[in-house]
């Protein structure tokens, strides 16, 4: 073994490396954002529970149980009504957590024979999220019962618990519209950064130069073929999870696939980004993965609930695409819900498209002028 030449070869590879500042500056700082930003964003607890309270006759004992919630410091009361009919509504828009549903004469049942019956109501369309709900608003039932029930027999309060939108709890339910996403930013911007740094390495993008096409153009003619690989790949995803995984469909497709295109355009962008300003190969793969793949999988609530995060960390979560698009695909599959619900949602991809496309092409412009 020539010892010698293999010296030489490490050399020349580490000193490769070191005049590649950017992919250099990648390596150093990958584990520093992943260690800190990641470390406070893997918790499975939640918090910040939103409830909506429905109470037909408010008394002494259902008013006091509603304090308990407040008191505890995970739950808020977002809305209090006298009919169910405000429940549905609220969780199809993702502003409450669980409903609280009050029997009339909830208090007088408490001080006769009966038990006073309470109905909890729990978005489980995150199965996880919705378990550890549940389990949190028990241990506030169950301590205001253990006061009620000093020096008594029996349970005063009856619980029936109702899961919503997943409720046989079916774990794949919640993670197969966030794999949606992030096959679509594997294919629309990691894919798209690698190919066009890799281009220019080799130079090949420099004959574009002496083409009447703008840069506008240019940047069109690269991602668009990567759009329609992006719209496929959405095609067999929603095959996969309808013919396999029996994930349930009660939204538009039409909608669903209309969404899957802007998404898919904001990652094309991103990666057109990426490529514009980065120099190298090997440092656009590194930026793609630690700007998009990990923030899609760990920033967008795909399998930690955003509520769980600290205060510092959730408003980080509004600038990641794939936190608006798990809510819009879990929005259409799980819960039906259409535009109306989800427009919020659908205007903030919009203004991202435009936004890092437009930044794209400035980026490329000094290059292909």
């Amino acid at each position: 073994m020539n010892r010698g030449a293999l010296r030489a070869f490490i050399v020349k590879e580490l000193r490769h490396i070191l005049r590649d500042r950017q992919t250099l500056t990648i390596l150093l700082l990958m584990p520093l954002v992943q260690v800190v930003l990641f470390g406070f964003a893997l918790r499975s607890d939640v918090r910040d529970i939103r409830v909506a309270v429905v109470d037909a006759s408010p008394d002494y004992a259902s008013i006091a149980l509603r304090q308990r919630f407040t008191a505890s410091g995970r739950f808020t009361v977002v809305a209090v009504a006298r009919t169910r009919a405000v429940i549905e509504p609220l969780f199809r828009r993702g502003e409450a957590d669980v409903a609280l549903v009050f029997e009339p004469g909830f208090g007088e049942h408490l001080v006769g024979n009966d038990p006073a019956r309470l109905l909890l109501a729990v978005d489980a369309s995150d199965p996880n999220t919705g378990t550890v709900i549940q389990s949190y608003a028990r241990a506030v039932i169950s301590a205001y019962e253990s006061e009620l029930s000093a020096g008594r027999t029996g349970i005063p309060i009856a619980t029936e618990t109702r899961m919503r939108f997943n409720p046989t709890l079916e774990s794949v339910n919640l993670f197969v519209p966030g794999l949606i996403a992030l096959v679509l930013t594997l294919v629309s911007a990691l894919m798209t950064a690698i190919s066009l740094s890799r281009e220019k390495e080799r130079g090949t993008l420099e004959v574009l130069l002496v083409s009447p096409l703008r840069p506008a153009q240019i940047i069109v003619g690269k991602v668009l073929p990567y759009l329609g690989l992006a719209f496929a790949n959405v095609l067999t995803a929603l095959l996969a999870a309808w013919a396999v995984f029996h994930v349930p469909f009660r939204g538009s497709v039409l909608l669903l696939l209309a969404e899957s295109i802007v998404y898919s355009l904001v990652s094309l962008a991103l990666g057109v980004l990426i490529a514009a300003r980065t120099s190298s190969q090997r440092a656009a793969m590194l930026a793609a993965m630690v700007g998009t793949m990990l923030p899609s999988a760990l920033l967008s609530g795909m399998i930690f609930p955003i509520a769980s995060m600290p205060g510092w960390l959730s408003p980080v979560t509004n600038i990641v695409p794939a936190r608006w698009f798990i809510v819009i695909a879990r929005g259409i599959m799980l819960k039906g819900v259409g535009l109306p619900n989800l427009w919020r949602e659908s205007l903030v991809l919009l203004v991202m498209a435009a936004v890092l496309m437009a930044a794209a092409v400035r980026s490329f412009k000094p290059r292909l002028a």
